[in-house]
This record gives structure tokens, C-alpha cells and sequence, in this order.
């Protein structure tokens, strides 16, 4: 079987990103127009495109200022002085080697070893990294962690990790909004007005819009988990391909396995952006959005 190039890759990457995000936005949909029809039907039919064009303002929102909201969430600061030069020396060149404009450089205070990329394309990209890494980790080991994160700047993942966590955060919110009025009365008092109207389907439908409020969450959940595994594989391979020494990210990777504690007090909504895992949930067994830290490993031995 004919072995596909980065460019194919990442070309995949992007159609399978677009299916994703149509598929969140569906479940979405679902949730606002089960909010509508019990809480105001008779302006279903207002309702409905109005919160199409709220979503779509909230989501362009994000899309121009996603990465500020990033970085003011993670307390990333700019990595000024001299200190932070051969940070920003590394990163000029491994940005010119992959051919697109510096981003801008941050640090953030924690002794976890991890970093992240974000943004909406390569002319408006952020990188940050931790404390923690700038002193665990020698200059061939920072070196590929840093490339990989350039890789998702040039492979175009920053745009579509960014648009998901605003899915992820949306749809939660939206489901918890159903089931608090469902547990303190308000939905139930107004679907017990349109029984006499309605019969079994008002019922079907309540029972399926409470469905999926409570799996809307690990829905969108699952689709941050598909996008995320394979860019993550894609990335340390052209990180690789960047630093021509896969054995310096492999060796970066060995680090966070002993170190890390993955208690880094960051929002589970963009956890898929960082480099390595920086928070551990009860749902990360099944919905890790972060390879096998020893499966990225033995995959950059074995290039």
C-alpha cells in the first residue's frame, strides 16, 4: 500500500476536521431546538435561526480572538528578557525551516513539563511552553518539543483545535442549562401544559432531548478525541522531519512520563492543545485526546 506524504496527511487531516466540526454543530442544533420547542414554541420558528446566527457570531468570535482567550486562560506571558532568548532564538529557526512567519512566544509558571500552539493560521500563531520545561529539558529535547508544536501551526491544526474546544464548552453549557430546568421544574411544568395538545410525541421528544443533553457532553467529547490522536502522531513525525533528531522529542516524551503529574489547573475544553496531557479526569480513559505517551515514543524510535 502506497505510504501517504505529510502534504496527504494533513490534507486528510482537514477534511476529516471539517466532517467533525459539521457533526458537533449537528449535536448543537439538536440542543437548541430541543430548548426551543419546550421552553418557547410558539416562536420556534424565530428562535431557531436566531441562535444559528448567535452560534456562528460566537464561533467567528472565537476564531479572531480564540488565542487571546487562550493564553489570558492559561496565564501565558510573553517570554521577554534575556533569559528567554535562546527560547526565542529556537523557535526563529525552526520557523524558518518550516517555512512561516515566527509566532509570537509565551511562558507559563508551572513545573509540569508541556507546551501548546493556537491561533487561526500561521500569520496569527502563538506558542507557549512552561517553566517546567525550560528547566527539565536540554536543548535537543526543547528543541523537538518546540517543532512539534510549529508542525501544528504549519500543518493548519490550531484552527480547527481552537473551533472544537468553543464546540466542546458550547454544547456543555446548552446541556446543562436543560437539565437544571429539568431538575428544578421549569421544562417539565411547560411540557405538562402541551400534553393535552400534544400526547405521545411531546414525550418522545422530551425523552430524547434529555438524551441527549446528558450524552451531548461525551459526544462532542468523542469528536475532540478523533481530531486530536492522529494530529498528534502527524505532529511529532514533522517535528521530527524539522529537527532531523526524532530522538530529542523522544527523549522529551521519557521526561513527562517520570515528572509530570498532569494536575496543571487548565480547562478540560483545551486540554487537546497542549503537547502532553496536562490534567487526568475520570473520563481520560476512554476519551483521551493525547496518544500513549509510549506509543509516540517507540513511533519516533522507529523512524
Amino acid at each position: 500500500m502506497q505510504r501517504l506524504s505529510f502534504q496527504d496527511e494533513i490534507a486528510k487531516n482537514k477534511r476529516n476536521s471539517i466532517l467533525l466540526i459539521i457533526s458537533a454543530a449537528a449535536v448543537i442544533v439538536g440542543l437548541v431546538y430541543f430548548f426551543a420547542y419546550i421552553f418557547a414554541p410558539s416562536y420556534l420558528l424565530f428562535i431557531l435561526p436566531f441562535s444559528v446566527i448567535f452560534v456562528l457570531i460566537y464561533i467567528y468570535g472565537d476564531y479572531m480572538y480564540g488565542d487571546s482567550i487562550v493564553l489570558a486562560a492559561t496565564h501565558a506571558k510573553p517570554a521577554e528578557g534575556r533569559e528567554h532568548q535562546y527560547l526565542r532564538d529556537t523557535v526563529e529557526g525552526l520557523s524558518i525551516a518550516a517555512g512561516i512567519p515566527q509566532p509570537k512566544i509565551y511562558v507559563m509558571q508551572s513545573d509540569e513539563i508541556n507546551a501548546f500552539a493556537t491561533g487561526r493560521d500561521p500569520q496569527h500563531a502563538s506558542v507557549a511552553v512552561t517553566t517546567g520545561a525550560l528547566n527539565n529539558l536540554n536543548r535537543q529535547e526543547l528543541e523537538g518539543v518546540l517543532a512539534h508544536e510549529i508542525s501544528h501551526v504549519r500543518n493548519r491544526d490550531i484552527l480547527f483545535a481552537t473551533l472544537i474546544a468553543v464546540v466542546v464548552g458550547l454544547a456543555a453549557i446548552l446541556s446543562q442549562i436543560i437539565l437544571r430546568s429539568f431538575l428544578y421544574g421549569g421544562a417539565r411544568g411547560r411540557s405538562d401544559e402541551r400534553r393535552g395538545g400534544g400526547g405521545l410525541p411531546i414525550v418522545i421528544i422530551i425523552i430524547i432531548g434529555l438524551i441527549l443533553a446528558i450524552v451531548a457532553p461525551l459526544l462532542v467529547r468523542l469528536i475532540q478525541f478523533a481530531m486530536s490522536r492522529r494530529r498528534e502522531y502527524l505532529a511529532d513525525a514533522s517535528g521530527a522531519e524539522l529537527t532531523r533528531y526524532p530522538e530529542g522529542l523522544a527523549s522529551a516524551l521519557e521526561k513527562i512520563m517520570k515528572k509530570n503529574q498532569s494536575n496543571m489547573d487548565v480547562s478540560e475544553a483545551v486540554s487537546h492543545l497542549f503537547f502532553a496531557d496536562p490534567r487526568r479526569t475520570s473520563l481520560d480513559s476512554l476519551f483521551d485526546t493525547h496518544p500513549p505517551l509510549a506509543e509516540r515514543i517507540r513511533k519516533l524510535r522507529a523512524m
